[in-house]
């Protein structure tokens, strides 16, 4: 086992394996990531060159409702805000049939 930091102070602990034991038991090392769900190193003449991790399959589930309770409505939705402010008139019309009277 070898240790490695991992950003910052966060220490990580992981099994390390050569080249050569990878490519000979590539297979059976898979099924082990897969099982334990632990990573390993891959070294080559000592030195880190690959990393195995395990795959972790999201659940996909369905796009409809996936946005849910993510927003709230507030106030009377058939209005604009327009004309929540100022109702059915419109003080830009007023002002310019004020000024061109």
């Amino acid at each position: 086992m070898t240790i490695y930091r991992d950003h910052g102070a966060n220490i990580v602990t992981m099994k390390t394996i050569a080249a050569g034991q990878f490519k000979a038991r590539c297979l059976q090392i898979m099924d082990e990531v897969g099982a334990t769900g632990e990573s390993i190193i891959v070294t080559k003449r000592g030195r880190p060159v690959a990393k195995l991790v395990p795959l972790r399959e999201a659940d996909p589930g369905s796009i409809f409702g996936c946005m849910r309770d993510s927003a709230r409505i507030v106030g009377d939705i058939t209005l604009s805000p327009w004309q929540e402010e100022f109702g059915d008139r419109d003080p830009i019309v007023e002002k310019w049939e004020r000024l061109n009277k």
